[in-house]
């Protein structure tokens, strides 16, 4: 039985494999990512029900409450927010990637922890392609010597970059911070740095996926297409 998360989901991957299409890509080289920021449980439960296996929390509170609800289903979840340092131990008991690396404190921070579980864990470094100060992440002419900085830490593996790309309603406005994303990846791997032999880049959001795609992305992070507007009092949020 279809539901609209369901439906909206079909869609989703439509746009997905349409954008892919006219790219030039694989299809398998695109995952999707379901951001659930405000979502409710049984509404990704709807989601995983169809199929989905990967969903991106922006708050530990968030992971924590709904815990419960989707520990025993075949999910995998990451951590897309912005994680401050009293957070970190807790974050761990969730999430199987970090996506919002910015700050070299949290990345010895979070070796730590993972030294004393005996883990190692996958991370994306935050790029603000966009620069934007109202956003998070690092100055793409920061990248190379923060990998430098962070490459000791051997419980974290560098998968990738994300960014949060600039949201206009004119496309032409959008793709730049796309690019630059693109274009900081080539840059590092053509640097040849030790144990980095590829970099994902995670960027794309309902607004701009198609354009994400042609630029790259190997992840897009969904949530208003899948489970429309969330409402957190008088405010819409969108991804």
């Amino acid at each position: 039985m279809h539901t609209p998360v369901s439906t909206n989901l079909q869609r989703v991957h439509q746009r997905i494999q349409k954008a892919c299409q006219e790219s030039g890509r694989p299809v398998a080289e695109v995952r999707l990512l379901l951001a659930t920021k405000t979502v409710p449980a049984d509404q990704i439960r709807a989601a995983i029900a169809a199929g989905e296996t990967l969903i991106g929390e922006n708050k530990v509170q968030e992971l924590r409450d709904k815990q419960a609800e989707l520990e025993h289903l075949p999910v995998e979840r990451h951590f897309i927010g912005h994680l401050q340092t009293n957070k970190i131990k807790e974050v761990l008991k969730y999430v199987s990637c970090i996506q919002s690396l910015d700050r070299v404190a949290v990345a010895q921070q979070l070796d730590q922890q993972l030294q004393k579980l005996g883990k190692s864990l996958e991370v994306y470094i935050q790029v603000n392609t966009s620069y934007e100060t109202s956003k998070y992440g690092l100055n793409p002419a920061e990248i190379l010597n923060f990998i430098k900085a962070i490459r000791p830490l051997d419980t974290l593996r560098v998968k990738g970059l994300m960014t949060i790309g600039l949201l206009d309603v004119e496309k032409e406005k959008m793709r730049p911070s796309l690019s630059l994303l693109r274009h900081t990846r080539d840059q590092l791997l053509a640097e040849g740095l030790d144990g980095i032999s590829s970099l994902e880049l995670s960027m794309g959001m309902s607004q701009d996926l198609e354009l994400a795609i042609a630029e790259g992305s190997n992840l897009v992070r969904i949530g208003t297409a899948v489970f429309g507007n969330r409402f957190l009092g008088k405010e819409i949020w969108k991804e």
